[in-house]
């Protein structure tokens, strides 16, 4: 099953984050998003103004409201910045992964590249 059509899990803690192997079997599922350090995932989009990146947000925003599962999202002129990791296991999890493929459906120009 894609990746995009699964939901996410809310975590309640006491299981460990995902090991770097597993972290290496689902980024390629993923347009563009980068690992840092096997904690997080990250990935930057380009707007045309400020306007359309705003909508962007708001619409990742619902998105994540209706999964329950909350990245932090930073918002300036046509660039919005995204990271995503599982606070209560202070890593990735299955969900993050979830959640960002879902962001990817989302964008309104997906035929852009994601900013480096």
């Amino acid at each position: 099953m894609d990746l995009a059509e699964r939901t996410c899990i809310p975590c309640r803690g006491g299981v460990p984050p995902m090991t770097p192997q597993q972290i290496a079997e689902l980024l390629p599922h993923l347009q563009g998003w980068t690992v840092v350090d096997n904690h997080h995932l990250v990935k930057s989009y380009r707007f045309p103004d400020f306007a359309s990146a705003l909508e962007f947000v708001n619409r990742v925003g619902a998105l994540a409201e209706e999964q329950n599962h909350h990245p932090d999202i930073c918002l300036s002129w046509g660039k919005v910045d995204i990271s995503l990791w599982t606070h209560k296991i202070n890593g990735l999890s299955e969900s993050d992964f979830v959640f960002a493929a879902k962001v990817d459906r989302i964008d309104p120009s997906r035929d852009r590249q994601a900013a480096s």
